[in-house]
């Protein structure tokens, strides 16, 4: 009798109902038999637990979490993983408590259920708050233990497998979150079996016409090709051993998630796709690698543009390979993948593959997969710190996908960042700091924007200032989750400093214009004025004023009311205000006043603020056109000036007729270049036979510089009008 039958007679009756533990031993012989007392104690204890519960299928509630650990069993990973995996619903369905569980089986087997465990006791505004908030918890406690998100997600791959006990919409719903979510980050960690699985199951569940389809015509094409395929595996088998490289040549098969995807990434149909079959070499080290592609290369020509090598440079979830696509027979596109035998195990099991035993006891090594996950990890940890759940939810869904930009550090290590990543994302990726403090950058040593995207194999420098600070602006380019979430949060902190102040500095005038001011008002009325609010303090008070959601005047108007009214006087005598004067503005307020985009002021115009809830001040020209309309709304009209030194440059939109002839563009912006401002934006408004109207949007300083821009454009021949537009 083996070790797992023996325990099995052990077992009180609900233990040797045995719902799949005989099976979950056999595939656990890797380890000892002390820990299998702990495996067979954790499945007693959630069988006793969930006794009479059954699942949607009618089954007995136990054969999930049997099932859970059985995968998790394949992936070899250790005895806590696998009793948290048994015991994983138990805090959630059951009542048993948490310090049940710990007092058994220790703190760490709780930890790990903790993490798994959805937050059903908390209430939340809504059903999407309440996923994301859970989803939350669950890669924060991935963070201090990434066995929580293995557990997490075989405990979806078995429920993937028995969707058809649910309702159509629920399948939908289920599979949309698994294709959004947890396949991608399956494959962030490089667990291609469970990725490839859970892909494959959300394809079918959330596109079930198309993956019949799909399904049908693969299956038919494989059939038709078997003989063509085989004679190219034998002929590729042939080729390797005459070289005496030891090796394996094995066909496969893509799944249909990644067929069906690629055919959408490319508009192409089914016979279109070069790698729906191919071919895997296993070789046993990494130069036999090498020589095995150029075998191969030798064997059928290499299609231009379609190798990669993922050993020199492994992607993000330390997976390495070559690739390499041949013109087969009949021209036919062959897809050739080359690695090791431990690049190809890593491949398939990806950090699960890391977990090794020697005498009962874990060892984790830092390799490269489980390494890149830490680092992962450990960025996942900054971005929750800067959102909600729902934002931290969409954040991690961006950074899920894996990357396919490469670039250098001065110091020559290599940088992996998300497609499209720009100057800004690669100093983010650095290092928050220098993300905040960035003012420049470099790449290959010329200067560039910092919105100018990166491209594999360029080296990249960033310039810092100490007093530098993120520009709103970056929101709108940059890619990666990181980048967006520190960004938003330096942001979040510093509209609130700015709206307090400018806060203070419009409740202040306001109090002026009725003859006091906030030194002039009493704690005690204060007080009784946030109280009738419901605010906690005056910075609230003084943010909300900055940010537009309650006017300065009406604020200051009450808190004089309830001064008279304590004196005894009469309220009506403080409200007659003298003349409004105008607030001071020097440009740099950025997040809380805003320039208008319909009438560009600068520097040097008359102007005029409006309040607009939750943007602040939006400063425009008083010649503009849109102030008429404002001006039916008094009070929501503040007076405002301009400093006298204004440092930062303004848009600025101009308009040039001129001669429709070849090149009039170029010289045009050559000229307003040689005046000292930037382009922004150029279009042409209106093209005739002979003329032409040129609209652009530019960066001047002030009024006195866009008026030598203008004069320096109206010198030009083919220039016949310039004139400065607004609404």
């Amino acid at each position: 009798m083996d070790y797992g039958a023996a325990l099995l007679n052990r077992l009180p009756l609900v233990g040797r109902r045995n719902f799949g533990l005989r099976q979950l031993l056999a595939r656990l012989s890797y380890l000892p038999q002390d820990q299998l007392d702990t495996i067979v104690a954790a499945y007693d204890f959630s069988a006793a637990a969930h006794e009479g519960q059954k699942r949607r299928s009618g089954e007995p509630y136990i054969t999930h979490p049997v099932a859970v650990a059985s995968i998790l069993a394949q992936l070899n990973l250790d005895h806590q993983t696998i009793a948290a995996a048994l015991l994983h619903d138990v805090i959630e369905d059951t009542p048993t408590a948490m310090a049940d569980i710990q007092a058994k089986f220790g703190a760490e087997v709780a930890a790990l259920v903790d993490g798994v465990s959805k937050l059903d006791q908390l209430s939340f505004t809504s059903r999407a708050e309440a996923q994301a908030e859970s989803f939350r918890k669950m890669i924060l406690a991935m963070v201090a233990d990434i066995r929580v998100i293995l557990v997490k997600l075989a405990d979806r791959l078995h429920n993937m497998q028995t969707l058809d006990s649910l309702q159509p919409e629920k399948q939908q719903r289920i599979a949309r979150e698994t294709l959004d979510v947890y396949a991608p980050i399956a494959n962030r960690l490089g667990i291609n079996t469970v990725k490839t699985e859970l892909e494959d199951l959300g394809f079918r569940y959330g596109h079930p016409f198309r993956y019949r389809v799909l399904d049908k015509a693969v299956r038919r094409a494989e059939g038709n090709q078997r003989q063509f395929l085989r004679k190219i595996e034998d002929r590729l088998r042939k080729a390797v051993e005459e070289a005496g490289i030891a090796g394996k040549v094995m066909g496969r098969k893509k799944h249909l998630y990644s067929i069906y995807r690629k055919m959408l990434r490319k508009k192409r149909s089914l016979s279109e796709i070069a790698d729906v079959f191919a071919f895997r070499l296993i070789m046993k080290d990494v130069d036999s690698c090498y020589r095995a592609l150029g075998i191969v290369h030798q064997l059928y020509k290499p299609m231009p543009g379609k190798f990669k090598d993922y050993i020199a440079i492994p992607r993000v979830n330390g997976y390495q390979s070559l690739h390499t696509v041949l013109a087969g027979p009949n021209g036919t596109p062959i897809e050739v993948q080359i690695r090791t035998e431990e690049m190809d195990r890593i491949a398939e099991s990806g950090i699960a593959a890391h977990w090794q035993y020697k005498e009962g006891d874990i060892e984790r090594q830092a390799v490269s997969p489980q390494t890149r996950a830490r680092e992962w990890l450990a960025g996942i940890s900054e971005i929750q710190a800067a959102a909600d759940s729902e934002e931290f939810l969409e954040h991690v869904k961006v950074d899920l996908f894996p990357d396919k930009v490469y670039v250098f550090t001065p110091k020559g290590d290599i940088l992996r960042l998300p497609r499209g990543s720009t100057c800004v994302d690669f100093a983010y990726a650095v290092h928050t700091d220098v993300g905040n403090r960035c003012v420049a950058a470099k790449i290959d040593r010329r200067l560039v924007p910092l919105r100018t995207a990166l491209n594999s194999g360029e080296t990249v420098e960033i310039i810092t200032a100490r007093n530098a600070r993120p520009n709103p602006a970056w929101v709108s380019f940059v890619v990666s989750a990181k980048a967006r979430a520190a960004i938003r949060q330096f942001l979040k902190n510093l509209q609130a400093h700015e709206a307090r102040e400018l806060g203070r500095r419009l409740l202040d005038q306001s109090l002026r214009d009725f003859q006091s001011s906030l030194r002039k008002v009493s704690g005690e009325h204060m007080q009784r004025l946030l109280d009738e609010l419901g605010l906690n303090n005056t910075n609230e008070l003084f943010e909300q004023i900055g940010l537009g959601e309650r006017l300065a005047p009406v604020v200051a108007k009450v808190l004089l009311q309830k001064g008279q009214e304590t004196a005894g006087e009469a309220a009506g005598d403080a409200a007659t205000p003298a003349k409004p004067s105008p607030i001071t503005i020097a440009g740099t307020e950025g997040l809380v006043v805003s320039y208008a985009r319909c009438c560009h002021p600068l520097p040097g115009d008359a102007i005029m603020g409006y309040l607009s809830a939750g943007r602040g001040v939006v400063i425009h020209r008083n010649t503009c056109g849109n102030v008429g309309e404002f001006r039916k709304q008094p009070h929501k009209w503040i007076p405002v000036t301009w400093e006298k030194h204004v440092a930062r440059d303004f848009s600025a939109e101009i308009r040039v007729d001129v001669d429709n002839r070849p090149g009039v563009l170029a010289e045009v912006a050559t000229r307003i270049g040689d005046t000292g401002s930037n382009i922004e934006q150029v279009s042409v408004d209106d093209r005739l036979e002979d003329t032409a109207t040129l609209v652009f949007s530019i960066l001047v300083h002030d009024r006195i510089h866009l008026a030598q821009v203008i004069k320096s454009i109206r010198r030009m021949k083919p220039v016949r009008k310039v004139t400065r537009t607004c609404a």
